[in-house]
């Protein structure tokens, strides 16, 4: 359920995943089903899996061979514990277009955890590599970053949901939250143990979406982390091994968490109450944030933020 999850991801991480896939993205919807597309995923995020999956049942059979359709129907009746089903359309997804998806989405943990998913799995990056000349070499540790990619968004579509439904300051929202920060403490550990055995992962090695999950993983940890690793970040990134992108936002999200202003301009304010989670977190120079910013090869802020509907308005301007 691609669509929605893109409302979920904060501070725009799912931009620089989506951007370092292997497969390239699947063309725009026709337009006789962009109205179906909209209507599945309005019951998607009013938690209407039931109806999510009837409206995908109608839509896969109208065109059989989308690859999108099969791939969001069987996300949703994965959510809904039907196994046999999700596997069914899951395979028939990645045979017409096989990419490291599937390997990151929260929405098939539970096939993750059917005896089924191990040969599934080595199946699709046998598909993967013949695709792409076999860029996946270190199987075992792309496996592990998999796991942990999932994990790490593991929880979002619920949180969202329950703050929609019962409002942000629900004791199911708390409860939920406090739930993924067990998540995002576990996720480092384990993060820490591999990058301790393995270094830090390359792209060349483990494919651009397990070489991503390093970085969901420390941009949800916290300031130390995020310090102790940013160094091996940059070193990846000048080896061409890694997302300066990325880089970026963990470089910024560290900044942030030591209450320090950010260098590249890629967040809003983390809480509402310090200013509008619309409007830019203080910059650490605004003269020197558009060299910053090209210096690592991003786009001017001011193009990047006309398309986000960011506030931000220079400290000179003010005082004109």
């Amino acid at each position: 359920m691609k669509t929605t999850r893109t409302l979920l991801i904060l501070f725009l991480l799912g931009l620089s995943a989506l951007a370092e896939s292997q497969l390239n993205p699947p063309p725009p919807p026709p337009p006789t089903v962009a109205g179906k597309i909209d209507k599945v995923d309005s019951l998607v995020n009013e938690g209407n899996i039931r109806g999510a999956i009837a409206e995908y049942k109608k839509m896969y059979f109208l065109n059989p061979g989308d690859s999108r359709t099969a791939y969001n129907y069987a996300c949703v009746l994965s959510r809904s514990s039907q196994a046999d089903s999700a596997f069914r359309y899951l395979n028939l997804a990645v045979k017409s277009n096989p990419s490291a998806t599937p390997l990151t989405d929260p929405d098939l943990l539970a096939l993750r955890e059917d005896k089924r998913w191990t040969d599934f799995e080595n199946n699709l990056i046998t598909m993967i590599n013949e695709k792409n000349g076999n860029a996946i070499e270190d199987i075992g540790y792309a496996k592990s970053l998999w796991r942990l990619q999932c994990m790490d968004q593991y929880c979002f579509y619920e949180t969202g949901l329950a703050a929609r439904k019962l409002g942000p300051d629900s004791p199911v929202v708390t409860a939920l939250r406090r739930f993924q920060i067990m998540i995002n403490e576990k996720n480092l550990k384990d993060l820490e143990s591999l990058l301790s055995q393995k270094g830090w992962p390359k792209r060349s090695e483990v494919g651009p979406e397990a070489a991503g999950a390093a970085f969901f993983v420390l941009q949800h940890s916290n300031a130390d982390a995020q310090q102790k690793y940013i160094s091996l970040f940059e070193k990846s990134c000048r080896e061409n091994e890694a997302s300066w992108q990325q880089y970026a936002l963990m470089f910024d999200r560290m900044r942030m968490n030591q209450n320090k202003p950010q260098r590249y301009g890629t967040h809003t304010f983390l809480d509402p109450k310090a200013g509008s989670p619309n409007e830019l977190y203080p910059l650490e120079d605004e003269a020197k944030v558009e060299e910053w910013r090209r210096e690592i090869g991003l786009e001017p802020l001011k193009d990047y933020l006309s398309r986000t509907g960011i506030k931000y308005v220079p400290s000179s301007a003010t005082k004109e």
